[in-house]
């Protein structure tokens, strides 16, 4: 599952995401959230060159489960999983270089 536009439609649990087995790239924000949406183009090319990783997008934000069991606390964070559990984690994404970096660590 490539780069995903838009967020689920449901948030997953945290049961789901812990019991993920393929390396997974977790990305939390909102669609109004401009960090969030100029981070989109980062996001996108960086999946470029990873078209093997699922990337599940979950619209964040108070009271959300999902989104505090990972303590986020800006957006976008994304998180990096391998075998559902963290081994990477960017908040604000400075460049698709950095995201595909945490890519490429949690790949291989």
């Amino acid at each position: 599952m490539p780069y995903t536009a838009r967020p689920l439609s449901a948030e997953p649990s945290r049961d789901q995401i812990d019991q993920l087995a393929e390396p997974t790239v977790l990305e939390f924000g909102t669609p109004w959230c401009g960090h969030c949406q100029a981070a989109q183009p980062l996001i996108e090319q960086a999946f470029k060159g990873h078209p093997n990783l699922v990337h599940i997008k979950v619209e964040d934000g108070k009271g959300r489960p999902l989104g505090r069991s990972f303590a986020v606390k800006l957006w976008p964070t994304l998180v990096f999983l391998r075998g559902g559990q963290e081994v990477a984690r960017l908040v604000r994404p400075p460049s698709s270089q950095a995201i595909e970096a945490a890519m490429s660590n949690m790949a291989g």
